[in-house]
């Protein structure tokens, strides 16, 4: 059976949080298999059509659909990002905040759906996202997309406020922290609500804003470890299934983007528990 992660580590980290099933409806295979499925699926991009069910379940193998479903009605639970919260709150030991990153990331979407919209610089309809990475790459947070003609700081005062009402609900404390974030973050508005909530802005200046403010600070040596969210989209352009947007739905499209968030934090979480 093909396995993106191991199956204990599916039944011990991931399968608690999944919803009790309704009396009357328990799923007739282990609930591993189904979530195993649909790591098959963010891992190879395959259409849920050609899901190879025969190789993927062991004894009740359940048709496509009903992997589908199972998929959806978690997605519209939110399953997969409260997930990633608990796991977060649970491994805090492993996460690396002596810096973190901020970044936009333009995803194109093929399909059209929530959104979406025309992208001038790549020439395609694109959705734009954020994302907080920590001092190692790894992705903690994301904001909920928007539409590719917008760019990384519109309505930013919403979109950071989602990010990091994440960490907290992880209980990761935002004082004190330090952001790298590329010179498309150069603002005053998000300069005043990182001070706000007591966080270090490392921005790297706009020119294009036609002002040098000699108060705003910046460590150019310090930008230079942003080079660990390149990795980082680099791992979650691993996984097919994110590597272009197929999925009309908002729900569907962030779910995707939780669990590579879990399978990069669990395969994480258990390197640096086992070299310790």
């Amino acid at each position: 059976m093909y396995q993106v992660l191991h199956k204990d580590s599916i039944e011990l980290d991931i399968v608690p949080h999944l919803p009790l099933p309704k009396r009357g409806f328990k799923s007739k295979a282990p609930l591993y298999e189904i979530v195993n499925a649909i790591l098959y699926k963010l891992k190879t991009g395959i259409q849920w059509s050609y899901l190879p069910v025969q190789a993927l379940f062991s004894a009740q193998v359940l048709s496509h659909k009903t992997v589908f479903g199972h998929f959806r009605n978690w997605c519209k639970a939110g399953v997969w990002q409260s997930c990633w919260t608990e796991l977060l709150k649970k491994n805090k030991s492993f996460i690396d905040l002596s810096s973190a990153d901020l970044d936009g990331s333009h995803t194109t979407a093929l399909r059209g759906g929530e959104q979406v919209a025309y992208q001038g610089r790549k020439k395609r309809k694109t959705t734009n996202s954020l994302y907080f990475t920590d001092r190692q790459g790894l992705p903690l947070a994301m904001s909920k997309p928007i539409a590719g003609n917008h760019n990384d700081l519109f309505d930013i005062e919403v979109y950071f406020e989602d990010i990091t009402n994440q960490l907290t609900n992880a209980e990761i404390s935002l004082s004190g922290l330090f952001i790298n974030a590329d010179a498309g973050f150069d603002s005053q508005k998000l300069r005043k609500i990182l001070i706000d909530k007591e966080i270090i802005a490392n921005i790297c200046p706009n020119k294009r804003n036609g002002q040098d403010n000699e108060d705003d600070y910046f460590d150019e040596q310090l930008y230079k470890e942003r080079y660990a969210i390149e990795r980082t989209n680099a791992w979650l352009d691993s996984f097919r299934s994110l590597l272009n947007r197929f999925d009309t739905t908002l729900s569907s499209w962030m779910a995707w983007n939780f669990i590579a968030f879990i399978v990069i934090g669990l395969k994480k979480f258990y390197k640096t528990k086992k070299s310790r």
